[in-house]
């Protein structure tokens, strides 16, 4: 494998305002086309996430950034210069979608035919387009397996089979390019995280592969767990990784999902620096649409540079696994208690949440059964949104369970914690807790750990919110939480 990307963008909806291209009040499917080219030609991104997992993607993309900017890929070529790397639905886990995976799966080949009439016409050399798959909410090895086989075995070793006497499917269509993908596994939970090494020990060495990209997610671990938890979680997953693929002799190309609220990982342009200096054992970091858009274009450009210029893929310093993963034991139990106190009353707040891309509902527990006790929450963007709109910045939360002396590990292990801590309380506003039933001064434990800068225009805006919602007057308190997000830079 030749370097990793280090800049993935994302279809995240998570953006307070709509970028220039977006054709009405959300990013249709046709708009993420123009996206595509429009980050990799302007901002400089070097991959792009086409995401067919929760929402409907366009299995054309390839022809149509081709047909549509064919002066640009005849320069920078797609699939070697910059990156398009499908997400598809886990059949494990969403059982109505399952076969868009396998539709996903067949697109691939039709995608190189495309970039090698592209190439014959401009008398280049093919590229191929598509390298790999992400699979979302993996949980075991066999899940990515299972795909990394089909593909060669279904989609391109039917080029073989006999379709009438003497004509092969190959003959009749063309053959199948290219040969072999390589499968990304994405990793949720905690569980699957903790044991994310495992997956890749199997996955290479079924496969025989010299390297393997390992893609942990940052908002449904904070989601599920607390934003604390989720920060370690990642690290001893991480320092795991390192492990196993030097014990297997191959490399591991390390991806973080993180956004630019505090909550979801706090990579932002001007906070860039600080994550990847935090996280200098990942590669690939995720570009999301509150980075992208929320932001002068020039100051996007610098925090891009900043990650595209760092010293990344070092193995982790070591961590004290087991005192780690105590704090996470005690942060994600108090975490716990004070989302059962206020999951009913984030499920209404959420309905004042814009939507800023066409995409499918995700229904169930915390989105697919991702569970804190038996709650029904909006999946993490949403649930962001609506916690630090009313000034409960969900960073927050869980802190209270945290002693002096997890206090001083912290500041020696991770101390970026404390960094994301206080851009995160500088959202609180007391007033929270006349919406939220949680007692305020467990609320306020983790204030004490950082100087508070308070935003006096989000106090405002967030007043507003708490106003209206009490009034039940559902226009302002929608309008409220836009001016909230305009305020903060990112929706949730």
């Amino acid at each position: 494998m030749t370097d990793p990307p280090r800049l993935l963008s994302t279809q995240h909806p998570d953006n307070a305002t709509l970028p220039f291209f977006a054709g009405g009040d959300v990013i249709e499917a046709e708009d993420e086309i123009q996206e595509a080219y429009y980050v990799y030609s302007h901002l400089g991104c070097d991959e792009q996430m086409w995401d067919f997992e929760g929402k409907e993607g366009d299995e054309y993309v390839v022809q149509k950034l081709l047909s549509r900017y064919d002066d640009y890929f005849s320069d920078t070529r797609l699939g070697e210069d910059v990156r398009l790397t499908i997400r598809g639905p886990n059949p494990a886990v969403e059982e109505s979608a399952a076969k868009v995976l396998l539709e996903i799966l067949e697109s691939v080949p039709r995608s190189y035919d495309a970039a090698a009439t592209f190439a014959a016409e401009y008398d280049l050399p093919t590229t191929t387009p598509i390298h790999e798959v992400i699979v979302p909410m993996v949980t075991d090895a066999s899940q990515i397996n299972a795909v990394h086989r089909y593909y060669e075995e279904f989609v391109v070793g039917k080029a073989d089979s006999e379709v009438a006497d003497g004509l092969s499917v190959a003959d009749w269509v063309g053959s199948f390019d290219p040969e072999a993908i390589r499968v990304i596994p994405l990793v949720e939970d905690r569980e699957s995280m903790l044991h994310a090494h495992e997956i890749l020990r199997d996955y290479a060495t079924t496969h025989d592969q010299d390297a393997v990209r390992v893609f942990l997610a940052r908002s449904d671990p904070a989601l599920n767990y607390g934003c604390l938890a989720a920060y370690l979680i990642n690290k001893v997953s991480l320092a795991r990784l390192y492990e196993v693929a030097a014990d297997l002799g191959i490399d591991v190309h390390p991806m973080l999902g993180a956004g630019p609220a505090p909550f979801r990982g706090h990579l932002t342009p001007p906070n860039a620096g600080s994550v990847v200096e935090a996280y200098p054992e990942v590669e690939t970091f995720t570009i999301q649409s509150g980075f992208k858009y929320d932001h002068p274009v020039e100051t996007v450009r610098e925090g891009l540079a900043t990650i595209r210029e760092a010293d990344l893929g070092d193995p982790p310093a070591p961590i004290d696994e087991e005192r780690a993963l105590a704090v996470v034991d005690r942060t994600a139990e108090s975490y716990a208690e004070q989302v059962d106190a206020i999951a009913p009353t984030v499920d209404r707040l959420s309905r004042y949440v814009p939507s800023r891309r066409s995409r499918k509902l995700h229904v169930g527990l915390f989105g697919y059964s991702r569970e804190v006790g038996e709650n029904h929450l909006p999946r993490a963007i949403g649930y962001t949104a609506a916690l630090t709109s009313v000034g409960c910045p969900p960073t927050l939360l869980g802190l209270d369970g945290l002693t002096e002396a997890d206090v001083s590990f912290l500041e020696a292990a991770f101390p970026a914690f404390f960094e994301t801590l206080a851009a995160a309380a500088r959202y609180y506003n007391p007033r929270c807790t006349d919406l939220l039933d949680l007692d305020r001064e467990s609320l306020e434990a983790g204030l004490a750990y950082v100087d508070v800068d308070p935003d006096a225009r989000h106090r405002e805006a967030t007043d507003a919110v708490v106003d209206a919602v009490l009034a039940e007057d559902d226009d302002a308190a929608r309008a409220g939480v836009e001016r909230a997000a305009r305020v903060r830079r990112y929706l949730g």
